[in-house]
């Protein structure tokens, strides 16, 4: 796990970040890993498909990550930190936010352990949250 809080980030950082946090199961393949507590999950990697397609290829984007947020409002907060976070119109009314593994590069550690802590803490049982988070 990274030590350096502002040093750009990576799939192993995703990997180290969520498996950290308490009770979280890796599920999924290599190629398209999901993190989940108790079952629900809380990120996940998309295949290509036809509601992500990347604007300059007009191909499906083949390495979307989609985290999920607290709700529309933290939705909208991530969402206007600009690039790399995006949405897409599948994801109306879904409180997820997506960014391409290309893209986490241009991602800060702390930025994504706190928006991935808070996708797991949306998916974890409120007990559990207070024992970990206080």
């Amino acid at each position: 796990m990274a030590t350096n809080d502002s040093r750009p980030v990576d799939r192993d950082d995703i990997d180290g970040i969520a498996m950290a946090l308490p009770e979280v199961t890796r599920e999924g393949t290599d190629e398209l890993p999901s993190y989940a507590v108790r079952g629900k999950a809380f990120v996940l990697w998309r295949g290509p498909r036809k509601d992500a397609v990347d604007p300059g290829s007009g191909e499906p984007m083949p390495d979307v990550i989609a985290i999920v947020t607290p709700g529309p409002d933290d939705k909208q907060a991530v969402l206007q930190l600009g690039e790399p976070w995006f949405t897409t119109p599948h994801f109306d009314g879904y409180d997820y936010v997506l960014v391409r593994e290309r893209d986490l590069e241009m991602l800060d550690y702390l930025e994504l352990a706190e928006i991935i802590t808070d996708a797991w803490a949306t998916r974890a049982p409120k007990k559990l949250v207070k024992e970990h988070l206080g």
